[in-house]
């Protein structure tokens, strides 16, 4: 499994399309080439169109960046703070799971951005929400393999807690650092799964219908490619955690799907923005059907909207409790 992206790649030779110096990166889906000054330009040019393109955010708006220290959510965070710093008012949401060795070491990284961007942030625990953390939990699965994989656990916790702060800070967007190759995964993996509830939920603006109990999750990154983000972050001198992947995501399903699509893609490049291409033009027709069978509700046991009686990390926690 491969845990961050490969170095991007350069052609020999080539130069930058737009000043003709000697270019820096290649992207194979041109094929275009770029120097270092050009491909930042034009990347903040793409996530600035994806913002007005798809009304991401509006200026005066409240808006709560979710970052983990990883390279998504620091430039995710680097640029909306770049863009909107002096339009609308930013917080920053860091959420500690309890997985020692990871998460520890990559929030530190979140913490000195947001220190040196001036953003004010606050740390949320697992353990004091939850009573429990991600590497509790992993040992209660390692006992019970019925129980699932941690990750099935860290997600769903994660969102609960993302939009339960989101609402007490009453702000108007939540920015997470999902970028195209995670959408792109998304996507395949509830075709193959047969979930049509969950496939018309993707996109930049999260959800199906639109309610307070919900704060809207938007995706700046929504269409620039794993590879192209850690460029920036490195071109753009942006600190971020580089180190191992989450240790209890060995086997996680999406890891599968990771590969398949990069396969894809190295075999025929420009297969990823098909993808989101093809799962747009499909998604308003989907998404009336969706609608109309959605209802939402509040959970039986800790009251957070849920779309059935009780609510699925409930469920989750309910299933480690007994």
């Amino acid at each position: 499994m491969r845990c961050k992206p490969t170095d991007w790649d350069v052609i020999q030779g080539e130069k930058c399309k737009i000043c003709g110096k000697r270019a820096e990166i290649s992207l194979i889906y041109g094929p275009h080439h770029y120097c270092k000054q050009h491909f930042l330009y034009l990347t903040e040019k793409r996530v600035k169109r994806t913002i007005r393109k798809y009304s991401l955010i509006k200026p005066g708006e409240k808006i709560l960046l979710t970052m983990s220290g990883g390279k998504d959510s620091s430039v995710a965070a680097y640029l909306i703070n770049k863009i909107f710093s002096k339009s609308c008012e930013i917080k920053a949401l860091l959420i500690d799971e309890g997985i020692k060795g990871y998460r520890d070491k990559s929030i530190e990284f979140a913490k000195k951005n947001c220190e040196e961007w001036n953003i004010n942030y606050k740390v949320i625990k697992f353990e004091e929400e939850y009573g429990t953390t991600m590497g509790k939990i992993q040992k209660m699965i390692m006992k019970d393999h019925s129980l699932g994989n941690p990750c099935s656990f860290c997600g769903i916790m994660r969102r609960q807690l993302m939009n339960k702060y989101a609402r007490t800070v009453k702000a108007d967007k939540l920015v997470t650092g999902h970028n195209l190759d995670d959408e792109c995964q998304s996507i395949l993996m509830n075709v193959c799964d047969n979930k049509p509830e969950l496939f018309v939920r993707l996109g930049p603006k999260s959800g199906i219908i639109k309610t307070s109990e919900f704060v809207t999750r938007v995706k700046p990154l929504y269409e620039i490619s794993e590879n192209e983000v850690f460029a920036y972050a490195n071109f753009a001198g942006i600190k971020y955690y580089g180190g191992e992947c989450c240790p209890l995501s060995h086997k996680a399903k999406r890891n599968e799907y990771r590969e398949t699509i990069n396969r894809l893609e190295k075999a025929y490049p420009g297969t990823k923005y098909s993808t989101i291409n093809f799962f747009e033009r499909i998604k308003n027709m989907l998404k009336k059907d969706a609608y109309s069978e959605f209802r939402l509700k509040q959970c039986e046991l800790c009251s957070e909207p849920c779309s059935t009686g009780i609510c699925k990390v409930c469920e989750k926690l309910n299933a480690i409790r007994k």
